[in-house]
């Protein structure tokens, strides 16, 4: 039997690998100064969930026009225009940092923009994996380019909770050159686009990946299981209010604890890129999102900070086997032709689940504090893990991750 070809043989989704590594990076370190500067300028659990709430308002309105648009025009280049707008974004906060003239409407307003470049960003990159290695890797590229990015999670927020002792400018500029790197790397990945046949765009072309999804109810319980159990489970927002009033840790101890999660998606990734999820993948899916769930009940009721980290490293490596199995699902059952409008439909769906996550843990927060939103929000998670299985059988059934398009 042939040894398979390894993944770095294909140039372009290295380039991608590379380019996603600047790219997220730099978005990490851009939300760990943005975070800090919003809370210290407010003190407000509150404006920390705002930050999510108006990251998502713009993606919601923007997402299947989005999808519609990647579907239609190179999805590289829409990639690189996304990086070039977050530099300059980068660059405007940088300046205004090193002049003095942050304000909490900035960071709000960058707030939006980052939710409308991240509507096009998201089904991008998602949309183009499949057309830089064949179906039979794609498990693997997925899980490796998970790797990828939660080392990315990992670098970003300590070395911007780390540049921060330089203020926010370097962290900016940082952040800046960072993207440009990205955004250099996409355009230089090269692929056979040959666009659809022209079709009018109407309400059925635009609405097709929402039909798409409602109609394969294994996609379907896999994109709502992230949502609520994110929406309901994700401590991100609040983890400025953890390292300060709970744990009593600077900049530097916030950016630990944004990277923690990513630490342990990382050794997951290694272990699912060399060992694949090959059976019960449906039943895994589920028990993770259970252990998302319980890691952060534990680090709500923690006040060490080194369980903390630990809690939140077991969640992130539950979060990694949901996200492998879960874009595995979504990208093999779609065809290529409408992948753009798919993914623009999962992009939401993530972005509910994590900004509008945000927005929910800081409502919470103001009225309960950031211990009782966090408890509360695990064991909702608990609870979407449980009534998932029954709600979707057929996610809970699924043995091999393989396409499996007719049955649905």
């Amino acid at each position: 039997m042939a040894e398979p070809t390894p993944l770095r043989a294909y140039r372009g989704f290295m380039q991608l690998w590379w380019a996603r590594l600047a790219g997220v990076s730099a978005g990490q370190m851009l939300m760990v100064a943005v975070g800090w500067q919003v809370y210290d300028l407010t003190g407000s659990a509150w404006d920390l969930g705002l930050v999510g709430l108006l990251q998502f308002v713009p993606a919601l309105v923007l997402a299947l026009p989005a999808g519609q648009l990647v579907d239609r025009w190179h999805r590289g280049r829409i990639l690189a225009a996304c990086m070039a707008v977050l530099a300059a974004t980068a660059v405007l906060l940088a300046t205004a940092s090193l002049g003095g003239w942050v304000t909490r409407e900035l960071l709000l307003g960058v707030s939006v923009l980052l939710g409308a470049v991240r509507a096009f960003q998201m089904p991008a990159t998602q949309a183009l994996t499949p057309l830089l290695v064949p179906p039979a890797l794609l498990a693997r590229a997925l899980a490796f380019s998970s790797g990828g990015l939660q080392a990315a999670v990992i670098a970003g927020p300590a070395m911007g909770g780390f540049a921060y002792a330089a203020g926010g400018g370097a962290v900016y500029g940082l952040c800046a050159a960072l993207f440009a790197l990205a955004g250099a790397l996409t355009l230089r990945i090269r692929y056979e686009h040959a666009p659809p046949p022209h079709e009018p765009t109407t309400w059925r072309t635009v609405l097709a990946g929402v039909h798409f999804v409602w109609g394969h109810k294994v996609v379907l319980g896999a994109v709502s299981l992230d949502l609520f159990a994110v929406l309901l489970g994700g401590a991100t927002a609040l983890l400025p209010m953890f390292a300060k009033d709970v744990l009593h840790v600077g900049p530097w101890g916030l950016g630990l604890l944004r990277a923690a999660p990513a630490a342990g998606a990382l050794a997951m990734s290694v272990l699912l890129a060399h060992r694949p999820i090959e059976r019960r993948a449906g039943h895994k899916l589920l028990g993770a999102v259970a252990v998302f769930g319980a890691a952060q009940l534990v680090f709500g009721l923690s006040t060490v900070f080194w369980l903390s980290m630990a809690a939140l490293a077991v969640s992130g490596a539950a979060d990694m086997v949901s996200v492998v199995v879960r874009q595995t699902l979504v990208q093999l059952e779609t065809p290529d032709a409408m992948r753009g409008r798919v993914s623009a439909v999962n992009g939401l769906f993530i972005g509910a689940s994590n900004q509008l996550g945000e927005f929910e843990s800081g409502a919470t927060a103001a009225l309960m504090g950031a211990v009782g939103s966090v408890v509360l929000g695990g064991v909702g998670t608990l609870a979407v893990a449980a009534l998932w299985w029954r709600l979707f059988p057929g996610l809970a059934a699924r043995d091999a991750l393989v396409a499996q398009r007719p049955a649905d």
